[in-house]
């Protein structure tokens, strides 16, 4: 009840002559729009703020959903391709560039370490640029790329547009899609649609980039899959126009260059300690390792894998420490520690990284498994690897019924549990030379657990935090997805060669070791609350 002009209380009803939109200076809510109401009455006048209606996506359709997410999930689409298409053109590549193998090898290994090293940083940007000039500005990097590389006359041109260009690309353009997903779609269930449209374009393209890659370099060049990239990107970027990002709450912060560069450099070493396992091996070293023809680890001593480890542990220490003391003096920090101060979201990073772990370990087993025992082609290869393809695919049309049945946490582990059977019946059905029939049912299930535990995992980290955080967690959860998918094919190549088995043997002994690793997922996924994961209002 207000107060009248004689200090009466009796009630009065006031006339609301103008309601006002305005959007206050830099500094004072970062642009956020207020609605101001002004409210007349004999004998007194009162102004007052209220929240406006921000400026968002417009989703109330499904066709204007699908609009949003088709550049998207196009994009996810190219990012795994490109990770995997590579393995199949090692040779072409070499013999055109006049190159060595292990020299396109460098270039393949140099696009992982990018790519992984500065996927936080660049996720913190799209804090600073915002969601969608980020998303545009790595699709033109990545795009630009991948016409050097297509172009290349040698491996140096090869290795600034696909290595470094690309690298980059995918560094700035991965995380605004999950970002885009998160903050346009509200509820659980809805996200659970659309991150499974962008996880299965991710699990297509990471299954299928042997396949389409093998074709194309088959029947035209490995220049035509870099040139098939840069069209797909162009046409991403038409597509990209009418994606409408919501207000982000809060102001822009300022970008940490300091944490930035440690937080790359940390990543850098231990992601490059991992894929030196494929030389030197885990444990032992298996050759001499040497720097400017001084060997620093002779063989039958300790890998130098934990060299690289360990110098990238210590620079992850610092920025850790770094990132601290900047919340403790009131700065912006790349990362904000209370991100690790949620039990959901810190057993989802874990299943993210098992998850990238087992699927790129496992294509990478079955891939060299079929061309070196049964003697496939890349493309015989692909086509027998299709059932899996299927179920990631079957996995992620029904992910949104799925989300409406079950608690993400018991999607995680079906998933998990789906795709260790899948394994196991890969290790007891499959034989050298044996049909194709054989692998069918393995692969079948294997796919639609990589497809049910991908989506759920996305969802439950993703939705564990307000709008003002996702850029943060973004970066987070796609260096997990990167650290996974190299431990995964280092693993496994570590595996295969030092293995001293009879001729087949180490591919099982490969796949068992990443079936164990999937059984240790179902365990964390077990370990995860139990009541369904809530959309949290925006800081």
């Amino acid at each position: 009840m207000l107060t009248g002009p004689s200090g009466s209380r009796a009630p009065c009803t006031p006339v609301v002559a103008a309601v006002t939109d305005y959007t206050p200076p830099a500094g004072l809510e970062s642009g956020k729009r207020v609605s101001i109401l002004r409210l007349v009455h004999p004998g007194w006048v009162m102004t007052v703020p209220v929240p406006a209606r921000q400026p968002g996506p417009v989703t109330e359709s499904p066709a204007a959903a699908r609009r949003m997410i088709l550049p998207l999930a196009l994009a996810q689409f190219i990012a795994s391709y490109a990770a995997t298409n590579m393995n199949v053109a090692i040779s072409a590549i070499a013999k055109d560039l006049g190159t060595t193998v292990s020299g396109v090898q460098t270039a393949i290994t140099l696009f992982t370490l990018t790519m992984a090293s500065l996927m936080i940083p660049g996720s913190k940007l799209t804090d600073i640029w915002g969601r969608k000039r980020c998303f545009l500005a790595g699709m033109i990097v990545y795009g630009a790329g991948a016409l050097l590389a297509a172009l290349a006359t040698g491996l140096g041109l090869l290795i600034t547009g696909y290595s470094l260009l690309e690298g980059v690309g995918s560094a700035l353009m991965i995380p605004p899609i999950y970002i885009l997903v998160t903050v346009t779609f509200p509820d659980v269930t809805s996200r659970a649609r659309y991150f499974g449209v962008v996880s299965g374009a991710g699990g297509l393209g990471a299954a299928a980039g042997p396949l389409i890659g093998g074709f194309v370099t088959s029947a035209i060049s490995w220049r035509a899959s870099f040139g098939l990239q840069v069209l797909a990107v162009a046409w991403i970027i038409v597509l990209a126009r009418r994606i409408t990002e919501p207000a982000r709450p809060g102001r822009r912060p300022r970008f940490d260059l300091g944490g930035a560069f440690l937080s790359a450099a940390g990543l850098f070493f231990v992601v490059l300690g991992v894929l030196q396992s494929r030389t030197y091996g885990f444990l032992v070293a298996r050759q001499n390792f040497s720097i400017a023809g001084t060997v620093v680890i002779p063989k039958g001593s300790i890998s130098p894998v934990w060299l690289f480890v360990a110098i990238g542990a210590l620079l992850l220490f610092f920025f850790f420490r770094h990132i601290r003391s900047a919340e403790r003096k009131g700065r912006d920090a790349l990362l904000s520690l209370r991100l690790f101060r949620s039990r959901t979201a810190n057993l989802g990073l874990g299943t993210q990284l098992i998850q990238w772990l087992v699927l790129q370990g496992s294509f990478f087993v079955l891939s060299v498994y079929l061309q070196k025992i049964n003697g496939d082609s890349a493309i015989q290869t692909g086509l027998v690897l299709t059932p899996a393809t299927i179920g990631i695919l079957a996995a992620a049309a029904a992910a949104d019924r799925l989300a409406k049945r079950h608690p993400q946490r018991s999607l995680i582990a079906a998933g998990f549990a789906a795709t260790t059977i899948g394994m196991i019946l890969l290790l007891a059905l499959v034989r050298a030379h044996s049909g194709v029939l054989t692998w069918v049912p393995g692969l079948l299930l294997f796919g639609i657990g990589v497809g049910v535990m991908l989506t759920s995992s996305t969802n439950v980290v993703q939705s564990s935090f307000p709008d003002a955080d996702q850029g943060d967690i973004s970066g987070l959860g796609r260096s997990a997805s990167n650290l996974g998918s190299s431990l995964g094919t280092a693993l496994a190549g570590s595996i295969l060669v030092s293995a001293r088995l009879p001729e087949g043997k180490p591919f099982a002994a490969a796949l068992a070791a990443l079936t164990v690793f999937a059984l240790a997922g179902l365990v964390i996924a077990l370990f995860m609350p139990t009541e369904p994961v809530r959309a949290p209002a925006s800081a």
